[in-house]
């Protein structure tokens, strides 16, 4: 997917890096799926070189199963897609993105035809990519893997997400890591405040994110608000409203469904933390670094990627996945200690100034320059 039909953040990161490349005087041309929300305002998808022509397994959320049949009328239509836009832009570079259910038989036609490419790798696509795209699978049954060989380069986002996709994938050749980073936007501590027991949890309603755990812990902080800010599936947000009901939280929970990025930076303000109660191996995590831009303390499990830039003490309060009561306690940790607070204050905001979206994106320009010039 890309802006302004998507879901999360690494679209986002996608977009800004493209914006990225034209101002450094690149012709770029994005070429994804045929995805569409609804609700999207035709005037915010005007990007005349935005083709959204390439077909996808994943439907509403999930990877049906496909015939065989089809399964190789989608594998052909894509690589024709490709080859056709190829030789309109005639381009020095590919940059692959989002792959996760896409054909990721495209990354090798591209090339052995004798095209540069980087991959930019900010969730483990590599990881479930081949297990939702029915021609891999199809491949492995043959004994034969998915070949995604021939990039030049491939840059991840954490070192938790690179040592996850060479594990999958096996070596890669040449890698680094490159961390996403936060619109400079943020960077504008909001006053300080007394505690007042608002807590902010910001993030796709996914039973990944840890939402039932911070639904559960306000059960033992009798005098917490929480809002949660994001949207998802209907039938999770259903069951988490009922969680709600169960533990009589109805009055002390808003569910705000999916915010503006222009809303966010107010949202944080308003808080007295900020909560992160991932229960996956998250990437990386972005909202830990807006929230500490705004100068607002987070309390989080530290799970993957964002574990590599937390420190409990330092610039959050950390606690274990799933543990409803390590979370209250971690709130309660802070509403008693304005030093805590202060302190997590001051390294929340060094350490966001350390990771901004403008250093990642000259970090994509420096490498696809070289890439296309090697």
């Amino acid at each position: 997917m890309y802006p302004p039909h998507h879901l999360g953040g690494y679209e986002l990161v996608w977009q800004g890096a493209v914006q990225a490349l034209r101002v450094a005087g690149h012709g770029v041309r994005v070429l994804t799926t045929d995805v569409r929300f609804g609700d999207v305002d035709p005037a915010q998808d005007d990007d005349e070189e935005v083709f959204r022509e390439l077909r996808w397994y994943w439907r509403d959320h999930r990877f049906p199963r496909v015939t065989p049949w089809a399964r190789r009328r989608l594998e052909r239509y894509n690589a024709q897609t490709l080859w056709r836009h190829l030789g309109d832009v005639g381009p020095d570079a590919v940059a692959w993105w989002s792959m996760g259910g896409m054909s990721l038989a495209l990354i090798g036609q591209a090339a052995q035809a004798g095209l540069r490419s980087a991959a930019f790798v900010h969730d483990d696509w590599l990881v479930y990519g081949p297990k939702v795209d029915p021609s891999a699978r199809a491949r492995a049954r043959r004994g034969a893997a998915v070949d995604v060989g021939g990039v030049s380069r491939w840059v991840f986002v954490s070192e938790t997400t690179r040592r996850r996709a060479e594990e999958a994938a096996g070596p890669l050749g040449a890698t680094e890591v490159a961390p996403s980073g936060i619109d400079p936007a943020y960077l504008d501590p909001a006053p300080e405040r007394d505690w007042g027991w608002e807590l902010l949890c910001v993030g796709r309603l996914d039973p990944r994110k840890g939402v039932d755990t911070a639904v559960q812990a306000l059960a033992r902080l009798p005098d917490a608000r929480l809002v949660l800010a994001g949207g998802g599936e209907a039938a999770y947000e259903r069951k988490l409203r009922a969680r709600v009901d169960e533990l009589g939280l109805g009055d002390r929970v808003q569910l705000l469904g999916g915010v503006d990025r222009e809303r966010l930076p107010a949202l944080y303000a308003a808080a007295d933390a900020v909560v992160f109660p991932v229960v996956w191996e998250e990437p990386w995590g972005l909202v830990p670094l807006e929230a500490m831009g705004r100068g607002r303390p987070v309390v989080a499990t530290g799970r993957g990627g964002s574990g590599e830039y937390l420190r409990d003490g330092d610039n959050c309060v950390l606690f274990e996945a799933g543990d409803a009561d390590g979370l209250a306690g971690a709130v309660q940790r802070l509403a008693g200690d304005p030093g805590l607070r202060a302190r997590l204050r001051d390294g929340g905001v060094a350490t966001a100034e350390r990771h901004t979206a403008p250093r990642f994106e000259a970090r994509v320009v420096t490498v696809l320059e070289d890439v296309a010039g090697g």
